[in-house]
């Protein structure tokens, strides 16, 4: 990078940051309010479902159309309205006075977290190159992965300090400063809209098929397991919406249109299994701390404050182990992040071991132990395997490439926080021990899944020093961000 944008580039990720930080904290805090809220509204199974998963949808789905609009129309103007919408729609869900006020505020809410993110991924993939653009992703990503660890312990802060009927309000608040910054800061200095992509008509059909796909596929999930229903009519309504996609994106390739989903992006065996690795972390991740705070707080009556630091040693674990994790990367490469899965199939099943075996006084020192070693097992994962993903999304395509992976990991996320929290509500009456740990050995599943795919993706190991041959795109996954976050 030249040296006179060294200044520019900074200010860019910052704000690249902070949106980061802003929309995936705003998710996290929810988990450890979600008793409380639940109580002051008169809020049901299916409401909850609703406002915890229902976000996540709506972020998924914002995330390919949003892409595409950036690297159609230039980023700002998208980044922009979407900072405001999030803010305008967060003021409105903590103010709301019933679930159905605060169920479609949480869905408007996600749809501009979406917009936003999306956005941010083509943003640092237009304005950094290189070993550059690895660092910048990886301090992004660092970034959000310690602002989602954080949530629970300031939700728990909050709910504690200013009771559960009215903490939940608050902890839906939190945002909000960090969106007039981050809206201020883009104003200032995000980059003039441009173009990337060269064909300027936007894939309508395409982008109809998978929205209407996505939200088919998703629905099921977050409907309680009573009025699952017709399991069998929406897969095969998903089954046929997907096969109309994936044929028109082949038209409009034999056609020489520019296709939704760039075709480097679906033929690359690193981004597609890196993509569910993404998946499947991030789904189990956001689903035990969600079932963690519910438990510790419905089923073991301990209060807010105790809940909030059980699950401290996780945000700080996190941010220790993703500064750390670029130095893990340069003596053992890619297999840095089967080892951080790996590390989280342990302790989450030895979470689910003690929630069976050991005595209720001893849980809450037991789960902040567990906590910690998931906390590390995230740093190491989520960064270098994010990098990985996005070193395949070539420049023409880098918003769609970003909002795929990040819309996958939001699908993910819908249908983890439905199943898993119905497996919990659903045995927790009668045994809340029993379900926490039933619920927790469903989260390690996940992350084995994780796991194989990770170790698919990398079957060898290339000896240390030695040159990958340019025929192959090998998945670097960058330098230390840590060192970038202090260089520039």
């Amino acid at each position: 990078m030249l040296p006179g944008k060294d200044r520019a580039a900074r200010r860019v990720l910052l704000v690249c940051m902070a949106a980061g930080a802003t929309t995936l904290l705003d998710q996290a805090v929810l988990n450890i309010a979600v008793p409380g809220m639940r109580e002051s509204l008169g809020a049901g199974t299916a409401d909850v479902q609703w406002i915890v998963a229902g976000y996540s949808l709506a972020f998924g789905l914002a995330l390919i159309p949003g892409g595409s609009l950036g690297d159609l129309h230039g980023r700002k103007r998208f980044f922009l309205v979407g900072v405001a919408v999030f803010l305008l729609a967060g003021v409105t869900a903590a103010t709301g006075g019933g679930p159905g006020t605060l169920i479609a505020a949480r869905l408007v809410q996600g749809v501009a977290a979406g917009l936003v993110n999306s956005q941010v991924i083509g943003t640092l993939q237009d304005v950094f190159q290189g070993q550059d653009r690895g660092r910048a992703l990886g301090c992004y990503a660092v970034t959000a992965g310690v602002a989602s660890a954080l949530g629970p312990p300031l939700g728990g802060a909050l709910v504690a300090a200013l009771g559960p009927t009215t903490g939940w309000r608050y902890c839906l608040l939190l945002s909000t400063p960090c969106a007039l910054v981050t809206l201020a800061l883009a104003a200032r200095w995000l980059p003039p809209p441009r173009r990337t992509a060269r064909d300027s008509r936007l894939d309508v059909l395409g982008l109809t098929l998978i929205c209407a796909g996505t939200l088919a596929l998703m629905v099921p999930f977050i409907r309680t397991p009573d009025s699952a229903g017709p399991a069998l009519g929406w897969a095969a309504l998903v089954a046929t919406l997907t096969a109309g996609f994936t044929a028109h994106q082949r038209l409009r390739i034999r056609g020489g249109r520019r296709p939704l989903l760039h075709p480097a992006l679906t033929s690359s065996r690193p981004y597609v299994l890196g993509t569910a690795v993404a998946m499947a972390q991030f789904g189990a991740s956001l689903s035990s701390y969600l079932v963690l705070t519910v438990f510790l707080q419905d089923g073991l009556g301990l209060s807010a404050l105790v809940t909030a630091a059980v699950a401290l040693p996780s945000a700080i674990a996190m941010g220790v182990s993703s500064g750390l994790a670029w130095r893990v990367v340069r003596r053992i490469g890619p297999r840095t992040v089967s080892v951080g899965l790996a590390l989280g199939v342990f302790a989450t099943l030895a979470g689910a071991v003690l929630a069976l075996r050991a005595p209720v006084t001893a849980l809450p020192v037991a789960f902040a132990v567990t906590q910690a070693l998931s906390g590390v097992a995230g740093g190491l994962t989520v960064s270098p395997n994010q990098a990985q993903v996005l070193q395949h999304a070539p420049p023409e395509a880098a918003g769609v490439g970003g909002g795929l992976l990040q819309m996958a990991q939001r699908i993910a996320a819908a249908v983890c926080l439905s199943a898993v929290s119905a497996v919990y509500l659903h045995i927790a009456p009668t045994s809340p021990r029993t379900a926490y740990a039933l619920a927790s050995c469903v989260c390690a599943g996940l992350l084995a899944v994780a796991l194989t795919l990770s170790l698919q993706r990398h079957p060898g190991t290339r000896p240390t020093g030695t040159a990958p041959r340019l025929a192959e795109p090998v998945p670097a996954v960058g330098p230390d961000p840590e060192a970038t976050c202090r260089e520039r």
